[in-house]
């Protein structure tokens, strides 16, 4: 096989190799697109929308009295509640005290 016959041999090869892809290529995006068709929800009107939002019941906020032996709000600043609670437990835990004889008044992580 001359040098000439490799070229030509190779450019074959790489000609062959990138339509296969760009065929794959069409391929995976016109199943992409059928499939977002078809799990494109219709649009509700207003009104429809309004209705369903007068069926949740609004919350109003009531100032009940805390439970007994609890130490009544928690104010958390960028803290989840799992990890304020957990934070909470662990305090009681090495003062070995019950948890409901400790006051918090709030939790605040340090940036």
């Amino acid at each position: 096989m001359s040098i000439a016959e490799a070229g030509i041999t190779a450019i074959f090869g790489y000609v062959v190799v990138f339509a296969g892809l760009l065929i794959l290529m069409a391929v995976i995006s016109g199943m992409g697109a059928y499939f977002k068709s078809k799990e494109k929800v219709p649009e509700k009107s207003a009104k429809s929308v309004q209705q369903e939002t007068n069926k949740i019941p609004k919350l109003v906020k009531v100032n009940k009295p805390v439970a007994k032996g609890s130490a009544g709000h928690i104010k958390l600043y960028d803290v989840p509640d799992k990890e304020a609670a957990m934070i909470m437990a662990i305090v009681a835990d090495t003062m070995q005290k019950p948890i409901n004889e400790l006051h918090f008044i709030s939790i605040k992580e340090v940036k």
